[in-house]
């Protein structure tokens, strides 16, 4: 299928061929028949990517802020793969459109196969031919109502919930600064709430329409005309409400806000607009400012986008899924009037065209529809519908791959292609001799694409089973979220392939479980979790240099592992598991590597208020390894610091840049590494070898499923308050 696409790196905007997506549970797969280009939001989003590399970090200071942390906690190295991988992909544009279901998602009964639907989110409503939409994020579309208007709903629900935040009531007088295509669509809705409004824009022809849309009066920010129909309208007090629907980088709009606006009013920012406040003026008046969060509640929040969770309406009665219907309802009603505001309508073949117009000034609009070829109506051709160590047994002991042809390249297909995959992962397989990347499969059709463009992936696809079905792979890489890994890896081993997952490689026992019963039902063991810290150079020099030691030892871990920004799908406790469960595996695979042994018992408490665990393990010979992962701490100290102290002897390692030991001979490292290792290159390499030769993975099964195990085993002990024994453990 197609999709407009951009490379926020160049600029470039093309229509690419990408990947179908899937139609996964929880939601539908549609066939766009309109969608609208919002020519103030995308409009920016274009005009930012045309931009220099210093003009980009100053329209994003927040951004550079970020990768200057990402410097100080993982080095300028990978921060600059990371920062180049995502500046260097394409990115969708879009987030608003009209189309047919195709197909229907398991768990879906509130619409079928033909219905028409508008649909949201700038994640699942793009310029693309088809789209996979969750339930909380499409309305059915009402009879009678043309799917080239109800493509209108996405940016109806912004401008219904800046109407909504302003709490405007019958007789009100209100300011509507900006009136682009949210601007005129909120002087609509305030007028159809019984609301006069005045309107401003520079632009008088915006100002001629929003006049025929029910506007009592509108005019120039600077001209006079607008001051004079505000006193005329409310008697000299000043409006009750300001919207702000105006962008750019003037301080005019808050300033005539201030001026126009009554004593205790208020002010709903909906655009992006600068807000220098003039203490002043808004103080003197008590204004009320208030800021209006996009389509409405659930917006950004995971569990109602994505999981279909929605809010009681006894507690929350506008949802964006319900502004959405609203304002499709309004629609169809003929209480708003869209038809006015479509300046161009264009085939989606010449999108690149429509917005290089837009961008040059050559096509001046306020709404502008793509029209998609073959667009269908209702009736369309139905679709297709859519804590314990457990023991690790064997058919017949360990399995080996398949003889190879000498020479032949080892293929892999990777199922994931995000940040971390694509800037830890992938530039170092696909400089690697002997490799192919035959596939890579995501559930996002452009992400497949992004990866298959950049590291030369022979095909993409959201089909697993069709890969899984290759008899020619060799190998499968599982680097999704953290909820699917036991079950794709469960599937991979099923399916007769070696199988590197990143960590975890459960959430649950029962998924542990689950992947061990794969290696028994199919003999095949061939199974690296990515425990990618063992293998980093330095930590591997240290502990050389340490040798070997006599009685117990003990190994002190602090990780200073930070906080997470706000919408980090880490943060997703209820699908995802905890953070430590995700990431723990870490610290205790290294652990138990220095001390060569996997631990017997884990004790872990947590302080009070906060995510900072204190983790102690057990080892055979009474050794014993504290991890202290704290998310409490500075931003600037190190992440990672280890000791480990036995037999006369300390080795420490101060976060991958420097490592020493203590003894009868000191070692020190260098002070300044060429970057910071955390051996992933390594990892990768012994994963491949493994692979080509059908040697041995490179760490055993008993150790990952231990780890695995320890890991879980910290929740347990979290909510027991007492240690846990690791039943069966060596």
């Amino acid at each position: 299928m197609k999709q407009v696409v951009q490379n926020y790196k160049s600029g470039e905007l093309t229509v690419l061929d990408v990947p179908v997506p899937g139609c996964k549970p929880g939601g539908v797969l549609v066939r766009s028949a309109f969608s609208l280009i919002s020519t103030g939001t995308e409009l920016m989003k274009v005009s930012e990517a045309g931009m220099s590399m210093l003009g980009k970090a100053r329209s994003r200071p927040d951004q550079v802020a970020k990768v200057a942390q990402s410097v100080a906690t993982n080095g300028v190295g990978a921060t600059y793969r990371k920062v180049m991988g995502k500046l260097d992909s394409y990115t969708p544009l879009g987030y608003s459109l009209c189309g047919v279901v195709e197909q229907v998602g398991a768990g879906m009964d509130d619409v079928k196969v033909g219905d028409l639907v508008a649909c949201a989110g700038n994640e699942h409503a793009l310029h693309a031919e088809l789209n996979w939409v969750p339930k909380n994020l499409y309305a059915p579309v009402p009879d009678g109502l043309a799917s080239r208007h109800a493509a209108f709903g996405t940016v109806g629900s912004i401008a219904l919930q800046g109407v909504r935040r302003g709490e405007s009531q019958l007789g009100d007088v209100a300011l509507v600064i900006g009136l682009g295509l949210i601007g005129q669509l909120v002087v609509q809705l305030l007028a159809a709430s019984g609301v006069r409004v005045v309107g401003v824009d520079p632009d008088p022809v915006r100002c001629e329409l929003a006049e025929r849309l029910g506007a009592a009066a509108c005019g120039d920010p600077a001209s006079a005309a607008v001051e004079a129909a505000v006193a005329e309208l409310t008697g000299g007090h000043g409006v009750d409400q300001v919207y702000l629907a105006a962008g750019g980088g003037s301080n005019q709009p808050v300033e005539l806000a201030a001026r126009l606006c009554r004593d205790r009013g208020r002010v709903v920012d909906i655009g992006k607009c600068r807000l220098d406040l003039p203490w002043n003026a808004y103080y003197e008046k008590e204004l009320d400012v208030r800021f209006s969060r996009s389509y409405g509640p659930g917006r950004y929040d995971p569990e109602y986008e994505l999981d279909g969770r929605d809010y009681p309406i006894g507690y929350v009665r506008w949802t964006e899924r319900r502004n959405l219907a609203c304002f499709l309802d309004l629609l169809a009603r003929g209480r708003i009037d869209v038809d006015p505001l479509v300046s161009h309508t264009a085939d989606f073949d010449d999108a690149v065209e429509t917005y290089q117009r837009l961008k040059d000034g050559g096509l001046k609009a306020v709404a502008v529809l793509f029209r998609y070829p073959d667009r269908p109506d209702r009736a369309v051709e139905a679709a297709a519908p859519a804590v314990a160590v457990p023991a690790v047994k064997r058919r017949s002991g360990p399995v080996s791959a398949a003889a190879r042809p000498v020479g032949a390249p080892v293929r892999l297909a990777f199922v994931g292609a995000g940040n971390y995959a694509t800037s830890m992962l992938l530039p170092h397989l696909a400089q690697r001799d002997g490799v192919e990347l035959s596939t890579v499969v995501t559930t996002t059709a452009l992400s497949a694409a992004n990866a298959q463009r950049k590291f030369g992936f022979a095909g993409a696809t959201t089909d697993l089973d069709a890969v899984l079905g290759d008899p020619s792979l060799d190998a499968v890489f599982v680097v999704t979220r953290h909820s699917s890994h036991a079950e794709l890896t469960r599937r991979a081993l099923l399916a007769g392939k070696a199988v590197f997952v990143e960590k975890p490689l459960a959430l649950t026992e029962d998924e542990l479980a689950g992947v061990l019963a794969a290696v028994e039902e199919s003999g095949n063991d061939r199974l690296q979790v990515g425990f990618n810290r063992r293998f980093a150079p330095l930590l591997q020099e240290a502990r050389k240099r340490f040798g070997a030691r006599t009685g117990p030892a003990s190994v002190r871990y602090l990780v200073n592992a930070g906080r997470l920004d706000h919408g980090s799908w880490y943060l997703q406790q209820g699908t995802e598991g905890s953070r430590f469960a995700g990431e723990g595996g870490h610290f205790i695979d290294t652990a138990s590597w220095l001390l060569a042994a996997d631990p017997v018992s884990v004790y872990a408490v947590a302080a009070s208020g906060n995510e900072d665990l204190q983790v102690m393990l057990r080892y055979p010979d009474g050794s014993t390894a504290t991890i202290s992962y704290v998310t409490s701490g500075a931003p600037g100290f190190p992440k990672e610091t280890l000791d480990l102290v036995g037999g006369g002897k300390v080795l420490r390692l101060d976060d991958f840049v420097r490592a020493a030991v203590y003894g009868r001979k000191r070692w020190v490292s260098s002070r300044l590494p060429k970057a910071r290792d955390k051996g992933q290159a390594a990892e990768l390499a012994a994963f491949i070898k493994a692979v080509r030769t059908g040697g041995p993975m490179p760490v055993p099964l008993e150790s990952l499923v231990a780890t695995t195990a320890a890991t879980l085993a910290v929740q347990a002990g979290l909510v027991g308050g007492a240690p846990v024994t690791l039943a069966g453990a060596r």
